[in-house]
Formats: structure tokens, C-alpha cells, sequence
């Protein structure tokens, strides 16, 4: 049992370091090799994937840090097909509208590298989909609203922490966000206090999954050592 300790009248419990602490180097290295690794996949196979992985990627990204404690976000997840159809219609609705004129000739020259268009054929052909909502406040039994503080820093620490745990669990997954995404509220009928922040189609990638050739920035390029 965890030792107590009540400081300023709340209890507290001793932290105690679940990872080893006598090899950090290596262990550092490891785990950044396996993220280098990590790429955003188009190519979905249906290969169905257990319902207890989704759970417990969800628990991963649940323990980030957030405001005040708060925790302001609801993973809703989807595997009905049906569902899954309708989201697809609505998003690439969404997305034609963004190609044919809402997006700058600069954003879609950027983005002519990575191959993608107004199609989303994965929202249909991945397992599952994740809708990631942020709450800007949660709702009282009664209706009346509890503010919730750094929701977005705190939506998108989870958000990294849920992209990180899928690619260890052996799936992967893409970062999609069609804009406007408001659709994605009244298909899933969530409560007025919650915002779609992010979509991700979640599992398998096919046997030939092809990839952009790019390069992340080098270590210099992203960091300032004072």
C-alpha cells in the first residue's frame, strides 16, 4: 500500500518510479527508435482489432496531466458501421469544400507532397474510429456549469499521449481534422459542453501501406540547449 500524507488538509500519496532508473539512456534511445518509426497511415486494413487494446489506449491517454485536474475530454468510440459510413459522407463534404476554395494555394502546394485530396475512404475501412471532444466546462446535475482550465494544452497532451500508445500497441492511425467538424457533435449527439477536437481512425495497416518519403527536422533544427 502507497504511503499517505495529508499536506494542506488533502491526502497525498509517495510517488514512486515505476520505470528503471539505472539504464536511462538506453531506455531513452529505445523508446525514441520506436517513435521514429511512427508514421501517418492512409492505407487501413478491416482486420478487426480486440476491444480491450481500444480500452486501454484510452486509459494511457486518460492519465495525462490537465488543468486543474480536470481531465476536460470524452473519447467516443465508433466501430458501427453504419456510423462510421455517415461520418465519412459528412467529413468529405467537408473536406471538398476546404480543396475547392477555403484553403490558400501556399496550404494545398504544402500539402500536394503527402498525396492527400478530399477522399477518406479509412473513415470507413479502419476498425474504429476515436472522436476526441474537449470540454470548456463540465455540467452539474442541475445544469449549472464548472469552468475547466487549459482545455486545449490539456486535450492535446492527452490527444499525444493517445497517438503514442496506439503506435506501441502495434496500430497506427492519422491525425484527421476536417473543418468546420461540428457535424461530428450531432452524428455522435454529444452534450452542448463538448467541442470535436480530433478524429483518428484506429488500426491495421494493409500489407503494401505506402508512406511519403520525408524527413522530421534534425535535433538542432527543434531545439535550443541554454
Amino acid at each position: 500500500m502507497a504511503k499517505k500524507k495529508i499536506i494542506d488538509g488533502n491526502p497525498h500519496i509517495l510517488f514512486e518510479q515505476k520505470i528503471k532508473i539505472e539504464d536511462v539512456e538506453n531506455q531513452a534511445k529505445e523508446f525514441y527508435q520506436l517513435m521514429d518509426s511512427r508514421r501517418s497511415i492512409r492505407d487501413f486494413s478491416d482486420k478487426p482489432v480486440p476491444k480491450s487494446v481500444i480500452e486501454n489506449i484510452i486509459k494511457t491517454a486518460s492519465t495525462a496531466p490537465s488543468g486543474a485536474h480536470k481531465q476536460p475530454w470524452t473519447f467516443c468510440v465508433v466501430e458501427s458501421a453504419e456510423l462510421k459510413s455517415q461520418i465519412r459522407v459528412a467529413a468529405e463534404e467537408e473536406e471538398k469544400k476546404s480543396y475547392d476554395g477555403r484553403m490558400s494555394e501556399e496550404w494545398i502546394k504544402d500539402l500536394k507532397p503527402l498525396g492527400t485530396n478530399h477522399s477518406k475512404p479509412f473513415l470507413e475501412i479502419a476498425p474504429y474510429l476515436i472522436i476526441v471532444f474537449k470540454k470548456p466546462y463540465d455540467l452539474g446535475e442541475k445544469g449549472e456549469k464548472h469552468q475547466n482550465y487549459y482545455v486545449n494544452e490539456s486535450v492535446g497532451i492527452a490527444c499525444g499521449m493517445l497517438i503514442t500508445a496506439i503506435h506501441q500497441a502495434g496500430l497506427v492511425t492519422l491525425t484527421h481534422t476536417p473543418s468546420p467538424m461540428n457535424f461530428l457533435t450531432k452524428l455522435l449527439d454529444r452534450p452542448s459542453n463538448e467541442r470535436a477536437f480530433l478524429l483518428l481512425p484506429i488500426g491495421y495497416p494493409t500489407d503494401e501501406a505506402y508512406v511519403p518519403d520525408i524527413e522530421r527536422k534534425n535535433l538542432e533544427e527543434v531545439s535550443k540547449f541554454y
